[in-house]
């Protein structure tokens, strides 16, 4: 089972989310929070494997819930689920830890895609979201990288620029998914960067990808 904290202030939409959510036979609601600060708190005291956070609500936003929540139980993916098309908004989460951003129109099938893609090391997000966030992240201006990483190194960085899943790596590598999260580990504490998703970003903004 595969646990899974849905984090929306609105009663109505937690319920549809969480029907859309349990049709999957693994996936599992088991924790509902209405702010960012029941989300902090619920990750207390319950362990979740996803946490599918709003960014409106009150008390706490939900970039506020996710900065805390990755800094305190990075093993748990956050996916953020919203109404607003924004790319401020998308850019903004990816950098405080989120490992996808999607719109609340996605389809059924789509949400759960991304759910798993987080899940395997993926990053998620719409496509209208991504024809506006990845040029932004493109940006800034090619930095030379200032660590040394071997060829090997380099191609998993590229990979993970590519949203690919440590499984897909790991088959185009001629790898085990052990040696693969090894690596991604290595190049994460070479880069000194807090994880994956930040190490994707690098990839993307040193012309990687």
């Amino acid at each position: 089972m595969i646990r899974i904290l849905l984090a929306e202030d609105q009663v109505l939409v937690r319920s549809g989310l969480k029907m859309m959510i349990e049709t999957d036979g693994e996936l599992r609601v088991t924790g509902e929070a209405a702010t960012g600060k029941e989300a902090v708190a619920l990750c207390e005291t319950s362990s979740f494997e996803v946490i599918l956070m709003d960014v409106r609500m009150p008390e706490m936003n939900g970039l506020e819930a996710t900065r805390i929540i990755r800094s305190r139980w990075p093993r748990s993916k956050v996916l953020i689920l919203t109404t607003f098309n924004d790319d401020e908004y998308a850019v903004d989460a990816l950098k405080s830890g989120a490992s996808g951003y999607m719109l609340k129109n996605a389809e059924p099938a789509e949400l759960i895609r991304a759910i798993r893609s987080c899940l395997s090391g993926g990053m998620a997000l719409s496509d209208d979201v991504a024809a506006k966030v990845i040029p932004r992240l493109l940006k800034p201006e090619q930095q030379q990288m200032q660590v040394s990483l071997t060829p090997r190194e380099l191609s998993i960085l590229r990979l993970v620029g590519e949203g690919r899943s440590n499984r897909e790596m790991a088959e185009e590598l001629g790898l085990s998914i052990g040696t693969v999260k090894n690596h991604v580990s290595q190049i994460i504490d070479k880069l000194e960067l807090r994880d994956r998703t930040q190490l994707a970003i690098y990839a993307i903004r040193h012309n990687l990808v």
